[in-house]
């Protein structure tokens, strides 16, 4: 039996079938199943149920003997959130416990964690799980603030050799990750997503202007990843199962935002309509300018498969997004 937090989510629905194509179909699902959009993205797919994260911990007790691993993606996600409570029990007290499950019953882990515990990037984006590394790291939103949490309370465990860990742990920083399922976050979507339906009925597009001396409006940059090389990712380090550690999940590649959305409207077949607005005051403090996935830890565990450039993610994004809406 293998378990899905945020099984109906982006990521979670996505890792669904690509367990499916691995033949794997004992599959758990635990989220709040409280919206049709977000049942139809797995009306495909192959699963036992849905569990409600309020009956979690009951459901894994009872079942510990069966259960096999855990891939824990759910979460609040909204980087905008200002209830850092609500934020700590869900992404930070929540995943404790399944971890401390985990350890107790030597099953294997995978979480998510978020390339926006990096905060500005001045102190780099190293998927290092040393203790005074991450310590240093300054998230600037409290969404971000929650996944760091987490991180350094096991690179604390690791830290304290005497301190039990599950047989397999993995954290995944996530980039900027788009494509198919992402609908229910409106707003919260990546950009690519979120501006396909305003390009597909000719409205003219708004990107932020630039508030830092050191980029053009439009310039900054973003490690964009398609959701399809996540999945890759997270499949490969549950067949790797001796392999634990933080591991960034980018293409290692930043690009423009101005660049990006040029190659969303000529794959979209549209004529570009871009306009510049002032970022909001209430997000500047928080915005990254700059985000790019150092890949050289990925790789030096043996992770071969190459990542798909913004030119080739955007054009599957194109084809999937006709199929599926």
């Amino acid at each position: 039996m293998l378990i899905v937090t945020g099984g109906l989510g982006f990521i979670g629905s996505n890792l669904v079938y690509g367990l499916n194509k691995i033949n794997q179909n004992n599959i758990i699902i635990c989220d709040t199943a409280n919206s049709k959009l977000k049942k139809n993205y797995l009306k495909k797919a192959k699963y036992k149920k849905i569990i409600s994260p309020s009956n979690f911990f009951y459901f894994l007790e009872k079942n510990k003997k069966k259960i096999k691993y855990i891939f824990h993606l759910g979460a609040i996600t909204a980087t905008t959130s200002l209830d850092f409570k609500k934020l700590l029990k869900n992404n930070l007290e929540f995943s404790i416990k399944i971890l401390k499950f985990c350890t107790n019953n030597k099953i294997g882990f995978i979480y998510a964690s978020s390339a926006s515990t990096y905060g500005d990037g001045s102190n780099g984006f190293n998927d290092n799980e040393n203790y005074v590394y991450l310590n240093k790291l300054k998230p600037l939103n409290l969404y971000g603030r929650s996944k760091h949490f987490f991180d350094l309370y096991i690179s604390e465990k690791v830290k304290k050799k005497k301190k039990k860990l599950p047989v397999q742990w993995v954290g995944l920083k996530f980039f900027n990750v788009y494509g198919k399922n992402e609908k229910h976050k409106k707003k919260q979507m990546s950009i690519i997503s979120y501006l396909t339906p305003l390009i597909n009925k000719n409205q003219k597009i708004n990107l932020f202007k630039s508030h830092n001396k050191n980029f053009k409006d439009g310039e900054q940059k973003r490690d964009f990843i398609h959701v399809s090389d996540c999945i890759s990712v997270i499949l490969w380090f549950y067949k790797n199962k001796k392999i634990s550690g933080l591991f960034n999940v980018g293409t290692g590649k930043a690009r423009t935002f101005i660049d990006t959305i040029k190659i969303l409207f000529k794959q979209l077949n549209k004529k570009e309509k871009i306009n510049f607005i002032n970022t909001p005051k209430n997000i500047r403090k928080h915005y990254q300018y700059f985000t790019k996935a150092n890949l050289n830890k990925l790789k030096k565990y043996g992770y071969k498969k190459k990542f798909k450039d913004i030119e080739d993610g955007i054009k599957l994004f194109v084809k999937e997004n006709k199929e599926n809406y």
